[in-house]
């Protein structure tokens, strides 16, 4: 494919400006709701959890406020963990891979741990399923200081009010065949590059911080997911989406210097999941089901570190 592909909106070679940037907007439609899907769900949760608001999407503040779940017996004794979900809002299984997490799991975990759990950090995405926010923004390339993405901002201020440390981050996400066929064809518009022809893993992988890979970590977090799901093997080049692989499903990227939600936080112990739900080899409720296996043998490997 190369530059012989012509996405619809730009001039090839040239970065999008308000224009382009807008006549993308333009183009979103809603397909599904937040306030049907999902806060349902979370209001639910109030039976066992704390519930609170952590800010709203100034695009529309009453159709798009931001939630997150925190365990009741919290305390400065017990170490914290993070588990973000829909930072990409068309990524469905970790919405509601976080969601079944904290409804069927977390109460197993909460004597050990603190836990605090932000389900849908992108909300107007989830409603469009896409990747980026209404300005063309990634908020996974934007966790840095002034972001312009209010998703990002918005979860960077709840974590900075945390007055403890993160132990563990759990960032649930998703590669689809849509990556491919529509995200990074705009992604390369937008930037006025060439897309480039990429492969779709077939099958759950990790990615861990290149500056804390962890190994032992990712690798309990792969074999909990194993007995939910088959695991990504590496392509003839021995790589992941283009990383090399550095053990049986696992990469690594960068997380802070990448502006990922992944570096979000200084923990010890951080993964991003990888769901694929394009496989004819899953149903959507195995991906939830992934999403938890791979928080709770993440959970799992760390309770057993102390």
């Amino acid at each position: 494919m190369g530059g012989s592909y012509r996405f619809p909106i730009g001039t090839p070679g040239q970065k999008w400006g308000e224009g382009e940037r807008k006549a993308w907007f333009e183009q979103t439609t809603i397909n599904r709701e937040y306030h049907t899907d999902v806060v349902p769900k979370i209001v639910a949760l109030k039976e066992h959890y704390e519930v609170e608001q952590y800010g709203a999407l100034s695009y529309d503040a009453e159709r798009f406020p931001l939630y997150a779940i925190k365990s009741r017996n919290w305390s400065q004794d017990k170490p914290v963990v993070l588990v973000t979900g829909g930072v990409h809002g068309y990524e469905t299984s970790g919405v509601h891979g976080a969601l079944k997490f904290l409804e069927t799991e977390a109460q197993k975990y909460t004597d050990q741990f603190n836990i605090l759990v932000a389900p849908c950090v992108s909300p107007w995405g989830y409603e469009t399923i896409n990747r980026w926010n209404p300005n063309a923004i990634d908020p996974n390339r934007s966790f840095y200081k002034d972001t312009p993405a209010e998703e990002s901002a918005n979860l960077m201020k709840l974590v900075a009010g945390l007055d403890q440390e993160v132990l563990v981050h759990i960032d649930l996400h998703e590669t689809t065949d849509t990556d491919e066929t529509e995200f990074r064809p705009a992604l390369a518009a937008r930037d006025g590059q060439d897309y480039v022809e990429g492969m779709i893993p077939d099958g759950f992988y990790t990615v861990g911080d290149t500056e804390n890979p962890v190994p032992e970590f990712q690798k309990a977090v792969i074999d909990s997911v194993r007995q939910v799901t088959h695991i990504a093997p590496a392509d003839e080049q021995g790589e992941i989406i283009g990383s090399s692989v550095v053990q049986e499903g696992v990469i690594n990227y960068p997380m802070k210097k990448l502006g990922l939600c992944g570096g979000v936080t200084n923990c010890k112990f951080g993964t991003t999941t990888e769901v694929y739900p394009d496989s004819p080899k899953v149903t959507d409720e195995e991906c939830n089901d992934a999403q938890v296996a791979a928080i709770t043998g993440a959970l799992g490997y760390v309770a057993g570190q102390f």
